[in-house]
């Protein structure tokens, strides 16, 4: 395809320029990739800081939704739930646990665009679509371990005050962290590293065929708005197609989701644990609550995942190709 549409940002641009160098028999200009490395970096801090702003009061409503009980439910659906925080805990409710995805951000996000740039600047053939998916696993794999952690002590300050009123005069879960820091250090006071890796393997369960899907579909409906329109995406394709493919990724895993919530909040606040392993936490919830436990809180992930996901991408790809795009070595040099 001619037309550099998304990841590709302009990474059409830059593996057209290192094929250039390569077919003239010089030297790899690694000093470019380098940059474009840096570069992917920065993007992916850029959009992950604008998709978590957007995004982390509808992942509070989520994670509440997830790990209600059935029998003695605090929320009657999505909108209640957004009601009744902001009722009970104000506002500010809602962005329980930010600050532990934005401290690690900037490294989780380097992790996921540095990996996935690396495998697609690497592949034989970086316009396959099947690529982009492989790309994706890779690099949804590479973050997980990184990101359950970060997951593990966003889900208890989420839980924490769950159900209490503003001033926390009525019952509701004891307010044992100060802030997300706080948590992980008590975590692992606890229950050392198991105690704080607790779900990593349904993280990576999660994030492998998740980002797969991402990025797949992401190129792949960029793909299709560039050939319709016979020029590169425009900003409101990227926010398209960001939005879209956001929802899909979910899709593809939203019940290992609901297991991995429900695994790591288990012994949340201090209580004793409930599963013996990821297996028993989806038998037990499915023979107490049947196969619909696996897909609450759908709707407020989905709804989160478009507004989130259309910001990221497309502040990422905007980015890329303000910054990235090389000139060809004829130029200046003559040859």
């Amino acid at each position: 395809m001619d037309l550099p549409t998304s990841y590709l940002y302009c990474e059409h641009d830059l593996l057209q320029h290192l094929d250039y160098a390569r077919n003239k028999k010089r030297p790899c200009p690694r000093n470019e990739v380098a940059v474009a490395v840096g570069l992917d970096f920065v993007a992916g801090c850029l959009g992950g800081c604008a998709g978590t702003l957007i995004g982390h009061p509808f992942d509070t409503v989520k994670v509440r939704l997830q790990l209600q009980s059935q029998h003695k439910p605090l929320y009657r659906n999505t909108f209640d739930c957004f009601k009744t925080i902001i009722q009970k805990e104000s506002v500010l409710g809602l962005y329980k646990g930010l600050s532990s995805p934005m401290a690690t951000l900037a490294f989780i996000n380097a992790i996921v665009f540095g990996v996935y740039g690396s495998v697609i600047r690497h592949v034989d053939n970086p316009d396959a679509l099947g690529n982009h998916f492989l790309a994706g696993c890779v690099a949804g794999a590479a973050q997980a371990v990184v990101l359950s952690p970060v997951e593990l002590a966003k889900t208890y300050m989420q839980l924490q005050g769950c159900g209490e009123a503003r001033g926390g005069a009525t019952p509701g879960s004891p307010r044992r962290y100060r802030g997300s820091a706080h948590c992980i250090v008590a975590v692992w006071r606890r229950g050392g590293a198991r105690g704080v890796f607790r779900g990593v393997w349904l993280t990576v369960l999660r994030e492998t065929p998740s980002f797969g899907v991402y990025f797949y579909s992401f190129e792949l409906v960029c793909r299709r708005m560039a050939e319709g329109a016979g020029k590169e995406t425009g900003v409101g394709g990227l926010l398209l197609a960001g939005g879209i493919s956001g929802m899909l990724s979910w899709l593809s895993t939203y019940p290992a989701d609901v297991v991995k919530s429900r695994f790591q909040a288990d012994g949340a606040g201090g209580k004793s644990f409930k599963y013996s392993g990821a297996l028993d936490c989806a038998w037990q919830s499915y023979a107490a609550e049947g196969h619909r436990v696996f897909w609450r809180g759908l709707m407020p992930t989905l709804v989160r995942a478009f507004p989130v996901n259309a910001a990221c991408l497309a502040v990422v790809s905007i980015f890329l190709r303000l910054t990235r795009r090389p000139k060809n070595d004829d130029e200046g040099n003559g040859a």
